[in-house]
């Protein structure tokens, strides 16, 4: 039995003094309206579009349909609505909202030169993929290279044109997080840590400000890259900011001897960083865990204290450094916690105000004297 649609309107029971009416002309339709507010940020920060400059466009301005700002659009839209794939875009060229979003004139495709192109506004993957293996300096369509010490300084950029003035202090946290994969991607290896094959790409934040990326595989240390990343990070804000004074922010992946050496080289760069436990640093705090546990014991409650003292590892460390120690007893039993750090701040303030500021999902207020906190990926908790 062949079902006819109707294109007539069928008025229902009235809603008090409002009509009810089935109107089966749906339009054209979309399911990725999140895109939209999306839009509304580009409009206001063009980050894209500035992006988009990174770019030279060497192709024939005759033969272009697709401009180097429209073509990162419709790519960038697609990753943030979860189209990861470039095979996704081959149907989404034919919704007019991803129009939209690439900024096409019409968004419908109507204007396409060649007919199989009628009504397909969007690139396809093929034209995606040039796009994308130009910019990487292969392939036999090497005609939209990208520079990518621009695109690296972009980030920073921004991030320096949204303060009204320079602030005193900045705040940069650097952490891994876990691409999941689930082909056989190049670069793909499996995490003990986050059981998963995946990549591992290091970020560093200020508040919820992005001003570096690093792809890495996930069989490569965290740490690796980071001194070079932070030295340009600091140093370009440093040329906008010269009097500013620099944390650098990060769990036991970083406290590495080359990354604490390069703060304690810089001028006004401190750092507090996690520091992964052992039994000789196990051994410095048996009596502040012995206190706490007696007066969790009292209370029934979590109880901790804290101690600082100077370490240096047996042989991968060039000196001795301070170390803050949170000796603290849960119910579950002794729960201890340690960092390495340059600052002078009293071991309860730094740990609980200043380091666990990190895992805190929120942006400090203007007021705050570190001025930045951490909104990144994935945040570590501050057990």
């Amino acid at each position: 039995m062949k079902t006819e649609c109707t294109g007539e309107k069928l008025e229902m029971q009235p809603l008090g003094r409002r009509r009810v009416i089935c109107d089966f002309q749906g339009g054209t339709l979309s399911s990725d309206g999140g895109g939209l507010p999306l839009r509304e940020v580009e409009s206001r920060f063009s980050v894209i579009a500035r992006m988009a400059q990174c770019f030279s466009d060497l192709r024939d301005p005759a033969l272009i349909e697709h401009t180097v700002e429209e073509l990162i659009s419709q790519r960038i839209y697609g990753l943030a609505l979860g189209y990861e794939d470039l095979n996704d875009h081959d149907r989404l060229r034919s919704d007019p909202l991803q129009g939209v979003l690439a900024g096409k004139a019409d968004p419908a495709g109507r204007d396409r030169l060649l007919e199989r192109d009628q009504g397909k506004a969007c690139a396809g993957k093929s034209t995606l993929q040039r796009l994308e293996r130009s910019a990487a300096g292969s392939g036999h369509y090497w005609k939209t290279p990208v520079d990518g010490e621009a695109v690296e300084r972009l980030f920073v950029q921004l991030f320096i044109e949204r303060r009204e003035e320079a602030p005193d202090q900045v705040v940069l946290d650097i952490d891994p997080t876990d691409v999941e994969l689930h082909g056989k991607q190049e670069g793909r290896h499996f995490s003990g840590h986050y059981d998963e094959c995946c990549y591992l790409p290091t970020y560093v934040f200020c508040r919820p400000w992005l001003l570096s990326a690093q792809l890495k595989s996930a069989d490569r240390d965290a740490s690796e890259g980071a001194e070079q990343e932070l030295e340009r990070v600091v140093d370009q804000l440093r040329e906008a900011w010269p009097e500013v004074r620099v944390l650098v922010r990060a769990d036991s992946a970083f406290a590495r001897e080359a990354i604490m050496a390069w703060c304690e080289g810089k001028p006004a760069v401190d750092y507090v960083f996690g520091l992964a436990k052992n039994p000789r640093l196990s051994r410095r705090i048996e009596g502040e865990l012995e206190q706490a546990r007696l007066h969790s014991q009292r209370s029934g409650q979590s109880e901790r204290a804290y101690a600082e003292f100077s370490y240096r590892t047996l042989d991968s460390w060039s000196r001795e450094r301070r170390v803050i120690a949170k000796a603290e007893w849960t119910s579950k039993g002794a729960n201890p916690r340690f960092l390495v750090t340059s600052l002078e701040q009293a071991p309860q303030e730094l740990y609980e105000k200043i380091y666990c500021a990190r895992a805190r999902r929120r942006i400090a207020s203007r007021s705050s004297s570190w001025g930045c906190s951490r909104t990144g990926p994935r945040p570590k908790g501050c057990a």
